[in-house]
Formats: C-alpha cells, sequence, structure tokens
C-alpha cells in the first residue's frame, strides 16, 4: 500500500469514530488538545469489552494473577530509583524558520519540516524528558515535586509486599493493572497511535530467576490467544525479537507483538524479561526489604519480573482497522465493522418494519435486554437504513419485527457479515444470541 492510501485509511476510520461517536478530539470546542481524545459511547463499550478480554486472557495453568489499581501520581523519588528523571527522554530538534518541534528520529524531517517545508533548518539534537511535572500541596520545595506516571509498571513494584501480604499469593504469580499513563510527546502521530494521555493493559509476572526464560517464552506464547480472541486477522500479527543493541540494560530479552497496519508493522505489546532490576531499584532507594523468604532454601531472593504490557488504544486502534470493510450491498457501496462479536459494542439490535410493530417489538428489546446484553432499539428510517447504520457500528445481528410476527411468533434474523437472512422464534432469541457471542 502506498502512502497515499495509507493516509486515506487512517482519515477513513478517523472520520468514522467521529460520524459514529466512538471518538472526540479532546476539548474540540476550544481547538482541542493535540494528542489527548475522548471516547464516546460506543468507543467505551469497545474498550470495555476489550478490558474483559484483556483480563481472561491472562488466564495461565501456573499460578494466579491478582488485579491492582494504581494512583496516577508519584513522588520523584519513585521516579529516579526507576530511572524515568534521568533517561525518559527523546531526541528532540526544532524548526529555526517556524519554532516547531520535532522528535530528531522522526524520517519525515530529512524531507524539511512537517509544518513549514522549511529544509535544513533545524536545532542542534537535544534530549527532551516526556514525564509531566507538577508540584502538590502548598510547599515550594524539592518534597512537592510530582510526576504523572509515564508507564503503569511502577506502582506495581513499589506495592509488591502489600500485595504479596494481603492476598496470600504464592510465587509464581502475577499483578495485572489497567489504567491511564502520560507522556509528553514530542509529536503525537496517527491519531490513536501515539497520544499523550493513554491506557495500558499491564501485568508483572514475579517467579524465581532460574524459571524466568522458561516463563518468558511461555507468555510470548500465550499472549497470541488474546488476539485471536479479540477476532484480529492472525496474518497481521507477528512477534518480533529485539536486536541485543534494542533491549534496556537492564533486559535480559523482549519480544514485540506487531500488528501490520496500513502505514507499517507497529508494537501493540511488548513481553520483557525485566530480571531483578526494579524490585531491586526501588528496595535499595526506600531501604525497604521487598525480597521474599523461599522456606524450601531457607534463603531470601528479590524475585524476576517478565512483563506484558499492551496499550488500550492502540489495540481499539488496531480493531478497528482489522474490522473496516467496505463492500456492495444492493448496488450500494457500505460501511461494516466485521467486529468480533464479544468486541462489538452492540450486540444485536431490535428494528420494527413500520411504527405499527413498534409496541411489539419494544417488549421484545425490554425482554432482552434484562438479560444484560448491550443491544439498541432502533425505529427511524427505512429498514435498509437501519441496516447500513447497525453494520457501521459493528453490530453482529439485527432482528427485525414484521408484519408476520404476530402472527407466526418469529422475527428475521440478519447477519451483518453475510446479509444473510433467517427466520427465527421470538423465543429463540436469547439463545441465538449466546451462541453468537460463544463463537
Amino acid at each position: 500500500m502506498n502512502i497515499q492510501e495509507s493516509a486515506n485509511s487512517l482519515e477513513k476510520i478517523v472520520a468514522l469514530c467521529k460520524r459514529r461517536g466512538f471518538v472526540y478530539q479532546s476539548a474540540e470546542i476550544y481547538g482541542g488538545l493535540n494528542g489527548v481524545y475522548d471516547f464516546g459511547h460506543l468507543g467505551s463499550l469497545i474498550k470495555s469489552n476489550l478490558r474483559q478480554t484483556w483480563i481472561e486472557s491472562l488466564q495461565n495453568p501456573y499460578g494466579c494473577v491478582v488485579m491492582f489499581e494504581g494512583a496516577l501520581l508519584g513522588p520523584e523519588a519513585v521516579w529516579k530509583a526507576s530511572g524515568h528523571v534521568d533517561h525518559f527522554s527523546d531526541p528532540m530538534v526544532d524548526c529555526l524558520n517556524c519554532k516547531r518541534r520535532f522528535r530528531a528520529d522522526d524520517p519525515d524531517i530529512a524531507k524539511g519540516c512537517p509544518a513549514c517545508g522549511k529544509k535544513d533548518s533545524w536545532t542542534p539534537v537535544r534530549q527532551f524528558n516526556m514525564m509531566f511535572k507538577t508540584e502538590v500541596g502548598a510547599a515550594a520545595d524539592g518534597s512537592s515535586i510530582a510526576y504523572l506516571r509515564p508507564e503503569t509498571a511502577q506502582s506495581i513494584f513499589i506495592n509488591f509486599k502489600n500485595v504479596l501480604s494481603t492476598t496470600r499469593v504464592k510465587i509464581p504469580f502475577g499483578i495485572a493493572q489497567i489504567g491511564k499513563a502520560f507522556r509528553n510527546e514530542i509529536t503525537p502521530k496517527q491519531f490513536l497511535f501515539r497520544m499523550r494521555e493513554f491506557e495500558q493493559m499491564e501485568m508483572e509476572w514475579f517467579c524465581k530467576g532460574e524459571m524466568a526464560l522458561e516463563y518468558f517464552e511461555f507468555w510470548c506464547a500465550h499472549r497470541l490467544n488474546f488476539y485471536r480472541m479479540i477476532g484480529i486477522n492472525m496474518n497481521n500479527i507477528r512477534q518480533r525479537p529485539h536486536e541485543k543493541d534494542e533491549l534496556a540494560h537492564y533486559s535480559t530479552c523482549c519480544t514485540d507483538v506487531e500488528y501490520k497496519f496500513p502505514f507499517g508493522w507497529k508494537e501493540m505489546e511488548g513481553i520483557a524479561h525485566r530480571g531483578a532490576f526494579d524490585l531491586t531499584q526501588h528496595s535499595t532507594h526506600s531501604g525497604k526489604d521487598l525480597s521474599v523468604f523461599d522456606e524450601e532454601t531457607k534463603t531470601s531472593y528479590i524475585p524476576t519480573v517478565v512483563e506484558c504490557s499492551v496499550g488500550t488504544d492502540r489495540t481499539f486502534l488496531m480493531v478497528l482497522f482489522d474490522a473496516y470493510d467496505e463492500d456492495v450491498v444492493e448496488g450500494e457501496t457500505r460501511v461494516v465493522l466485521r467486529l468480533a462479536p464479544r468486541i462489538a459494542p452492540i450486540k444485536a439490535a431490535i428494528l420494527p418494519l413500520t411504527k405499527k410493530q413498534t409496541e411489539a417489538a419494544m417488549c421484545l428489546y425490554a425482554d432482552i435486554k434484562k438479560l444484560g446484553y448491550q443491544i439498541e432499539f432502533d425505529e427511524s428510517g427505512s429498514i435498509g437504513k437501519r441496516y447500513r447504520r447497525q453494520d457501521e457500528i459493528g453490530t453482529p445481528v439485527c432482528f427485525t419485527y414484521d408484519f408476520d410476527s404476530d402472527n407466526d411468533g418469529s422475527v428475521t434474523a440478519r447477519d451483518r457479515d453475510t446479509t444473510k437472512q433467517e427466520r427465527i422464534g421470538i423465543d429463540q432469541v436469547p439463545a441465538y444470541i449466546k451462541k453468537m457471542l460463544e463463537k
């Protein structure tokens, strides 16, 4: 796919998100905030489904995974110990002509300034720390300095002993967290792919050092199940082990799960053998013992960590790209999101054929709603337009209550992907939806 096709594809996804209320530019009425987005009703439902599926995908035969939710703000001491204050930086250059700022490793700047087009008009490269710094409380000294977290992992590490003692888990085990992180990206780009405020789904697996490589290999293989569960075409997924010069200084090995976007292969998830670096650093800097006691050997040790970290917003974007399709139905081009039913924001739509069927169709809608499914009732416009509307937001099935429904006790079930229709009993609708969601 050439550059123009890639841009057009991204433009279509952005337009769909705005048109159907998946995603909005944050503070749009005030001109927006670059790299920050708000999620509407449908977008929120998809993200909720992704979170739940991610939690389910962590099930494993080796140990339990407990949930955790850390604070967004952290004192400077935490980020000093983790190395973020001194090393969490990107190379940056400014355009001398328009004064705009860009990442120095952005390949586009070789062609000239992306903003004004001026060539060879750059400041020397310098490092730019991407953390958002603030002050907490009324004090104006060093003790008031805090940072919005640039990742979710550190709150897990500093609470390791709290979780260990209160949940009574045994090594090996995992601590999982879903939450916001913040990075002052120099040049946010590609819609939701690189943002300044984003959400991570992260799991830290704590184990003995001698078992870490085996667990690393297990999680590399096991994490692919998540992408299958959310319906991604696995031909668009690959795993790429890091070269030695890519590894963090504390990392033994790392593998990225990448997705083939129209704009190239991009990282979705990092699976890293982090060694005992994090707990050792926080133990040293805090003066608190973060080791565990091994009853078998009667010795204490700092656990090794295998990390699995995936971005919720990037996953959301990947899902939309993978599901987006255009085909021709009844001589008209339609946009359809071929979302896996478990990820689709709306599981089914109840459509009365005409206003005369509204009351009876509403009874069916109310009965299905009681079962806990996220469904819609739509009576506005022609039946064809209503089908197209549901296709575009990814609703897997529509049930049409028509003139015959009162007599035969049936409705027409219309499949999103094939557009095929079949007649089923009204009493069979709950089982139909349940079976669809189990695929």
